[in-house]
C-alpha cells in the first residue's frame, strides 16, 4: 500500500468505565499509555489523528492532531466515522484511514509494517489483524469510500464493530505469534497491573 494515501487514527474516545478513569493518561513505567501506540506508528503515516473527547497529553509532534467525535456514544464506529469526515471536512487526499487503540503498549512498529505489506486492496475495503485465532477489530484499514454506509448504519444504530465488519466483508490478515501478545489490552487495573510485571520481565 501506499502509505501516503493512509491516515492513521488512535482511537482514544472510549469512556474507560472499568478502568475508572480516561486508561490513556495513565503511566505505564515511564510514559503515558497512549504514547507507546504513538510511537510506534508514527513513522508510518504523514499524519495522525488522535480521536478523544478528552483535552488528553500524548507525545508533542507536528504530525499528530486531536479532535472530539463528531458525535459521542456511538464507539469504536463513530470514532472512525469522525476521521473520515475529518479527512472529507479537510479536503484531505488519504484513501484509507488505519486504526489503533490507545490502550495496547506492546503493539511494534514491525507488526505494522507487515501488516500493510500483506494487503491486496483490490480485495476489500476493510482489513483487519487476526493472530492465533482471534480477530483485532481496532487494528484495521478502512477505506474512505466505506464513509456513507458507515453513517447511515449508525444512524440506524449499529455499534457493534464486529457485526458491521462482517456485513461489508472484512478481510482477515493472518500473523501468528509465539512470545508475548502484542495486542494484549488494559481494561482495568488488574490488567495494569500485568503490563506493570510484562514490563519489568522484557
Amino acid at each position: 500500500m501506499d502509505h501516503n494515501n493512509i491516515l492513521g487514527v488512535v482511537l482514544a474516545g472510549g469512556k474507560s468505565q472499568r478502568f475508572g478513569e480516561d486508561k490513556s493518561q495513565v503511566k505505564l513505567g515511564d510514559k503515558l499509555l497512549i504514547d507507546y501506540i504513538l510511537s510506534e506508528i508514527l513513522d508510518e503515516f504523514n499524519e495522525v489523528l488522535v480521536v478523544s473527547n478528552n483535552l488528553i497529553n500524548f507525545k508533542e509532534s507536528e504530525k499528530i492532531s486531536l479532535i472530539k467525535d463528531f458525535r459521542k456514544d456511538l464507539g469504536p464506529l463513530g470514532g472512525v466515522l469522525t476521521a473520515m469526515k475529518w479527512v472529507k471536512d479537510n479536503n484531505k487526499n488519504y484513501k484509507w484511514i488505519s486504526t489503533f487503540p490507545a490502550d495496547t503498549p506492546f503493539f511494534k512498529n514491525q507488526i505494522l509494517k507487515v501488516f500493510l505489506k500483506k494487503i491486496n486492496i483490490d480485495e476489500g475495503k476493510l482489513f483487519f489483524i487476526k493472530s492465533n485465532n482471534t480477530r483485532h477489530n481496532i487494528f484495521g484499514i478502512w477505506s474512505i469510500d466505506l464513509i456513507d454506509k458507515l453513517e447511515e448504519d449508525l444512524t440506524r444504530g449499529e455499534r457493534k464493530v464486529e457485526f458491521w465488519a462482517n456485513s461489508v466483508g472484512v478481510k482477515n490478515i493472518e500473523m501468528e505469534f509465539d512470545n508475548k501478545d502484542p495486542f494484549f489490552n488494559i481494561n482495568t487495573k488488574e490488567d495494569l497491573k500485568k503490563a506493570i510485571e510484562i514490563l519489568e520481565n522484557d
